[in-house]
């Protein structure tokens, strides 16, 4: 049960992938409207999508989702609707600042789509949608460690292009055990060049090293999960003296078998050694969470507070990819929204 003053929180979310934010009602509608290799009753198919309590809690079992949903994404209507729907659970959820992060690789059916056309999609979806529902939406293209370099500098030049049509930032993500992020490191440096905010997913599946790789050598502004920071008391004072901010995503972590259980996540052990840390929920689909629900296993499993929350969404305000001045406006009117509680 979530308490109703963590519902009526204001929040932001600032790690939410759109692949993982699918729901679960829209794939069963567009598996029995197309000739699918998928079930369509929906205990069948969310055993292929969603991670389920029969799952081994691992990253091989968790990344195979995204090959079941990438058969989904077959059309620019299907593109747009997952966004719109994305926006709009995030604003049911009291979301008032979402970076949505899209892989136009895996939107664009390895080469079936153009990666332009997918961008722009995303772009104008996300833009009706949150007008409608009253959420400020900035947009992170993200890169997968397993893909090309000719793709990722393609997405990269794309996000830089579209900076003035919301789109805030570049994320590198994908399997980070297989997968090195040192060729990524020029087309990164380019992106922030060009004025992109960069996150790096870094010490989610592997240790601090990766952590300290993706502040020293490719510059990342803030780290995608990260919790593995720990591991390293040097790497820990580096991110702390450097102030670089952390995407904590408490279910993910657990669903995904980087901790044993919610009551094991490190996030205070993280508050307690000085480090910037926000809420978000990664897949909300994929993991069945809100950022409410996030926020309620802060309080039940790991003994933080109310206040607590608050100072969470107040760094996320200030690690937000916007301008100085938008910053400043941001946290300023949720210290507003905070007082009138």
């Amino acid at each position: 049960m979530i308490d109703k003053r963590v519902l009526e929180l204001p929040k932001i979310d600032l790690h939410r992938h759109l692949e993982g934010s699918i729901r679960l009602e829209t794939m069963i509608e567009i598996v029995s409207e197309a000739s699918l290799p998928l079930p369509k009753d929906i205990e069948s198919l969310q055993r292929l999508v969603q991670v389920v309590d029969e799952d081994p809690k691992d990253s091989e079992h968790f990344l195979l989702k995204f090959a079941n949903i990438r058969l989904l994404l077959r059309s620019p209507d299907i593109i747009q609707r997952i966004t719109v729907e994305a926006v709009e659970d995030a604003a049911r959820d009291q979301v008032r600042y979402l970076e949505l992060r899209f892989t136009p690789a895996a939107l664009a059916q390895s080469g079936v789509f153009d990666l332009e056309d997918v961008t722009r999609w995303v772009i104008d979806a996300a833009a009706e949608s949150a007008s409608a529902h009253g959420i400020e939406v900035g947009l992170i293209v993200s890169v997968n460690r397993h893909e090309s370099l000719e793709i990722a500098e393609e997405a990269a030049r794309i996000a830089a292009d579209h900076i003035k049509d919301g789109v805030v930032g570049l994320d590198l993500a994908g399997d980070e055990v297989e997968f090195p992020a040192q060729p990524f490191q020029s087309i990164l440096a380019s992106a922030k060049q060009a004025g992109l905010g960069l996150t790096i997913h870094a010490g989610e599946w592997t240790g601090a090293e990766n952590v300290y790789q993706a502040i020293v050598e490719l510059g990342a502004d803030r780290i995608g999960h990260g919790i593995r920071v720990l591991d390293d008391p040097k790497v820990t004072s580096l991110a702390r003296e450097r102030g670089i901010p952390f995407e904590v995503s408490i279910d993910s972590n657990y669903l995904t078998g980087v901790v044993p259980s919610l009551d094991a996540h490190p996030l205070p052990q993280m508050i307690d050694a000085g480090l910037r840390t926000v809420l978000t929920t990664d897949d909300p689909s994929i993991f069945g969470t809100t950022l409410s629900l996030e926020c309620q296993h802060a309080i039940d499993h790991l003994g933080l507070s109310l206040e607590s929350l608050k100072g969470f969404t107040l760094t996320a305000a200030q690690a937000a990819f916007l301008d100085p001045r938008r910053i400043s406006q941001l946290e300023s009117e949720f210290v507003s929204m905070f007082w009138m509680q």
